[in-house]
């Protein structure tokens, strides 16, 4: 018996068979968690679907602009109606204009700011507002971050400041739910190489950095993200909220 069964969840932030929600999804599938996923438009539609077919053909695939409070709140609706409850939430969710992630921090537009604060920070408030109500045996909500909130990384810019937000936003929705038994934490990602990833310059040097300095002398792997994700999920985390744990391969414990 597997650590998730017969728990209930929903994925957002699934682009391609590289983003680390897909492999945090695998890992919640194997250990028998009964999975609903969404997609931001249609250009990543046949993506998702296509990765959505190795759980059946019957499996709940649903559109949703997370910056929409219509589209979150049909999203539950329908998660209320196919699955009758949820258990498991992850929000891998970020987004900021490419010539924000270029150039000083100093030149961010307002506009920018704006709209990379709504999609990978506030966006979190309003997927677990909508999902609380639903997670009645109380709950897991992953989010992903990175050392950019806490660190400047050249080139991460408006990102790192918005998942500072998102981290501060993990402390308050736990304190918030942890009455109701639902529990907030975050993953801080070491770089992997994904779709949003290879739109931040230097991402090479960037991976090869990290080999340098980790600790562990290597970057972090999918396949250990998505462990990370199933124990956060488990009754093993019961204790666990309001935390951002780092999956880094110990770079983030160094100061050179």
């Amino acid at each position: 018996m597997g650590m998730l069964e017969h728990k209930l969840g929903v994925v957002f932030g699934i682009a391609n068979k590289r983003s680390i929600a897909w492999a945090i999804a695998q890992a919640w599938a194997r250990e028998g968690a009964r999975l609903a996923f969404t997609y931001q438009g249609d250009r990543l539609k046949d993506n998702v679907a296509e990765l959505a077919r190795a759980f059946g053909t019957e499996t709940l695939l649903l559109p949703c602009d997370v910056t929409k409070d219509d589209d979150i709140a049909r999203v539950f609706e329908d998660v209320r109606r196919e699955l009758g409850g949820l258990h498991l939430m992850l929000h891998s969710v970020a987004f900021a204009p490419k010539e924000a992630l270029e150039g000083r921090f100093l030149n961010t537009t307002r506009e920018a700011f704006r709209i990379a604060h709504d999609v990978s920070a506030y966006s979190l408030v309003a997927l677990a507002r909508a999902a609380a109500p639903l997670m009645t045996e109380g709950g897991s909500i992953v989010g992903m971050s990175y050392y950019g909130a806490e660190k400047v990384v050249p080139h991460y810019n408006v990102m790192g400041v918005a998942k500072a937000a998102l981290e501060a936003c993990t402390r308050y929705l736990a304190h918030d739910l942890g009455p109701q038994r639902i529990r907030v934490n975050c993953i801080s990602a070491g770089p992997v190489n994904t779709l949003a990833a290879r739109g931040i310059a230097g991402f090479g040097a960037m991976l090869r950095h990290y080999e340098d300095h980790a600790p562990l002398k290597r970057n972090v792997l999918p396949e250990e993200l998505g462990a990370t994700g199933v124990f956060l999920a488990s009754d093993g985390a019961a204790a666990i909220t309001g935390q951002v744990l780092y999956v880094d391969c110990g770079y983030q414990i160094m100061g050179m």
